[in-house]
């Protein structure tokens, strides 16, 4: 039986969007898959931007911090960007705390990152 993916990944001229299917993202298979799916996207396409976008994402554990800090890392060596979209104000909170807010662009939602990829070009 196919299971079926945890996120949507949609591609954009330079980049690609990476939306959680989820509000919850906590278990812990289940963000081992989630990681597994990008890290494999990101091998094959090497996206210039990657749009996290939380909309919709209620609540998720630390290890979601590892995965975002990974990808970070990841894209970094080839110039890329990991940027945030559409997060709530309580999950920010957890970036603000840990000074990850530092690190990551934020943005309001799903197109407005979007669109400032195509104004840097």
């Amino acid at each position: 039986m196919e299971q079926k993916s945890e996120i949507e990944i949609t591609q954009f001229k330079g980049g690609a969007v990476v939306a959680f299917r989820s509000a919850s993202l906590c278990d812990v298979e289940q963000l081992c898959m989630i990681s597994k799916e990008i890290d494999g996207y990101v091998g094959a396409k090497m996206p210039r931007r990657l749009v996290v976008d939380f909309d919709g994402v209620k609540f998720f554990s630390s290890q979601v911090l590892g995965i975002l800090l990974q990808l970070r890392s990841r894209l970094i060596k080839y110039g890329g960007l990991v940027v945030i979209s559409g997060i709530n104000p309580q999950l920010y909170r957890v970036f603000k705390i840990t000074n990850l807010e530092k690190i990551f662009e934020f943005y309001p939602d799903r197109q407005s990152a979007v669109v400032a990829n195509n104004s840097e070009s």
